[in-house]
């Protein structure tokens, strides 16, 4: 019964979770009381922002869902980054902003192939900014469907967060909804929706990574949506 209450922890979070529970004790140990009560709210928040739920992801091929927890910051028609290999033509954006209290695990947004991992270095502005697509350190990932279009999702650095950390390889497949890398600690994930896509999404909307729905790729939809959690 207990394991049912308890979420998973991020692998990377454990030695963090212990560096900030390690200072607590010291601080407990000392007596220093003032600095105790800090720095045990720290400790748990950080079991709390290293938290893996498991996500009921849809099995729908003709859906997009959300590559992160977070609110929508913005949905806007925007170049997509070079890398990515979208062309040069304009596509919609949909910017999810993850606060230091979201998951912070992105997840595919369908089922592919990888095809682009890139990497690029750059500032740390506020990540709900419009330049922070532009100008922030980011990872961009392109994944190959079944039936060929290319989707776009990129992990945008913020001004809290310091480390982007991404576990896929081009050539790798995965399925919707898998786990493909995670940011610290505060930051933002853009999804690069292909044309003639129907966006279902607007901003001020809370997502759920690996669950809600973005978008519909087909007008209509035979497939039945069911759900599996991993």
């Amino acid at each position: 019964m207990l394991a049912n209450f308890l979420i998973p922890i991020l692998d990377d979070g454990w030695r963090f979770i212990a560096i900030f529970a390690a200072v607590t004790f010291l601080a407990a140990l000392t007596g220093l009381a003032w600095l105790f009560w800090p720095l045990m709210l720290l400790t748990l928040w950080s079991i709390y922002f290293f938290r893996d739920p498991p996500r009921a992801v849809p099995q729908d091929a003709g859906v997009l869902i959300a590559p992160a927890d977070g609110l929508v910051q913005m949905v806007t028609d925007a170049v997509p980054p070079a890398e990515l290999g979208l062309g040069d033509a304009p596509l919609t954006r949909v910017s999810i902003f993850l606060s230091v209290f979201d998951v912070h695990i992105n997840r595919t947004p369908c089922a592919g192939t990888v095809e682009v991992v890139a990497y690029r270095p750059g500032r740390f502005m506020n990540a709900a900014t419009d330049k922070a697509s532009e100008d922030n350190e980011r990872m961009a990932i392109a994944l190959r469907r079944p039936d060929g279009r290319l989707i776009g999702c990129v992990q945008i650095a913020g001004w809290v967060a310091r480390r982007i950390v991404c576990y896929i390889k081009p050539g790798q497949s995965l399925v919707a909804g898998e786990r493909f890398g995670h940011i610290r600690f505060g930051s933002r994930t853009d999804l690069y929706l292909p044309t003639g896509a129907r966006l279902l999404v607007a901003p001020g909307q809370r997502m759920i990574g690996g669950e809600t729905v973005i978008a519909e790729l087909d007008p209509v939809i035979s497939t039945p949506r069911a759900a599996i959690e991993f």
